[in-house]
């Protein structure tokens, strides 16, 4: 089962930094919200699978959450989100996908070189899927800062999450009590971006968050 268990481990690893790149692709809200529930639940098999390989039972509690929660509920939700405000389907995006994917490209790239060097004497099951969890933290970061929809920066902040959650699986689990705490992290952390999106769009009847910093320069020139 050794090899099998280290290349299915990192098929699934590399499958989420292959979405995380998909997500960078995404030029509508609905097709993006969907390419992330596709990424959770990529987060919970990979999970999923580190549990059954480690025989770390607490793991399929964190496999679970991410899962349903970060799988179905959220993305649900966000997609009434969308509906429900009317949102602009098109993403607007500070640079064009094709320099945004070579800079992903760059930064995947990035993570292997950082982490593969310094990793040298870990666990060989651990040391490939740190490198891909690296790679998706990194990624949500650009998703992010390239992105200028409010909707679709709270995608790159889940998608980053998703990350640190593979990276703490690989890394021999972690304990149940931090895997509740995040969980409940996540969910307040998706409740107050749902309020800033609620409050973004009732004032400038938009999400575009280029809006509020341009008002934010007016007052200050205002001042």
């Amino acid at each position: 089962m050794g090899d099998f268990a280290f290349d299915l481990a990192h098929l699934l690893s590399g499958l989420m930094v292959v979405v995380s790149m998909v997500l960078l692709y995404q030029d509508r809200l609905t097709a993006m919200l969907n390419v992330f529930a596709a990424h959770a639940m990529l987060l919970g098999a990979a999970v999923g699978w580190q549990a059954e390989v480690q025989g770390a039972g607490h793991l399929w509690i964190t496999a679970g959450i991410a899962f349903v929660f970060k799988g179905i509920v959220i993305p649900t939700a966000l997609h009434a989100m969308v509906r429900r405000l009317g949102i602009h389907r098109e993403i607007e995006t500070v640079v064009g996908v094709g320099p945004t994917l070579i800079a992903a490209l760059a930064l995947t790239a990035l993570a292997v070189l950082v982490v593969m060097p310094a990793t040298e004497y870990a666990n060989p099951l651990a040391r490939e899927d740190l490198a891909f969890a690296l790679a998706v933290v990194l990624l949500g970061l650009l998703m992010m800062i390239t992105r200028r929809n409010a909707v679709s920066q709270i995608v790159g902040f889940m998608s980053l999450e998703n990350g640190l959650i593979l990276a703490a699986a690989g890394a021999k689990g972690m304990p149940l009590v931090v895997e509740v705490s995040v969980a409940f992290s996540v969910l307040i952390a998706f409740i107050v971006f749902g309020v800033f999106v609620f409050r973004i769009r009732e004032r400038f009847d938009t999400v575009d968050i280029g809006t509020l910093e341009r008002y934010r320069g007016e007052q200050q020139d205002g001042a």
